[in-house]
């Protein structure tokens, strides 16, 4: 009787895991979210360092399916969403700077034709205190949608556009090895 009250409270504790939020440096992400009408799961979390020790934000990847593959979510058609939950105050300069500097390094010979786009996607940067919310949900055949704070600032045409988004954390140069691997739930 008492081995099957432990095993119980195992499975119980399990449970209450597996449903619980995804946390970190204070940081709450819910498991699961519902972006364009599609229930989302949280794959991973990391943490943006910038010269490797100042935290900057903590991101969060909602997938349809969960995947520990850049290809497959890059190569993805279902609904994607990155959540960046900021935990410092960073300049408008800075993080359209951060954002050049991802596309310049992950987007390659497509980089020209995103231009103008990036340049929308800048244009809709605000200051950004501890605490603020950006999110990028990716919608295959609309681009992308951009919240800042909770509030629809832009959405961003192109399916090109989205995955060279989305290479920015999960290309070839991300910002730090680190913050891939966690979005990747590795």
């Amino acid at each position: 009787m008492r081995s099957m009250r432990w095993g119980t409270l195992v499975f119980a504790l399990l449970l209450c895991g597996a449903a619980s939020a995804g946390e970190m440096v204070g940081v709450s992400l819910p498991d699961r979210m519902t972006a364009e009408g599609k229930s989302l799961v949280l794959n991973g979390m990391g943490l943006r360092k910038a010269y490797a020790v100042a935290k900057v934000y903590v991101a969060g990847l909602y997938l349809e399916k969960k995947s520990a593959s850049p290809d497959e979510i890059l190569g993805s058609t279902s609904v994607r969403k990155i959540v960046l939950h900021f935990v410092r105050d960073v300049s408008r300069e800075q993080i359209t700077g951060a954002w050049t500097e991802g596309f310049e390094k992950n987007a390659g010979a497509a980089l020209p034709v995103l231009r103008r786009r990036i340049d929308a996607l800048n244009a809709v940067m605000p200051d950004l205190a501890a605490g603020d919310v950006l999110s990028f949900t990716t919608v295959p055949g609309k681009g992308v949608l951009v919240e800042v704070r909770g509030k629809t600032a832009a959405t961003i045409e192109g399916d090109d556009f989205a995955k060279a988004l989305l290479s920015i954390w999960l290309g070839a140069a991300p910002p730090n090895a680190a913050l891939k691997d966690g979005l990747l739930g590795l």
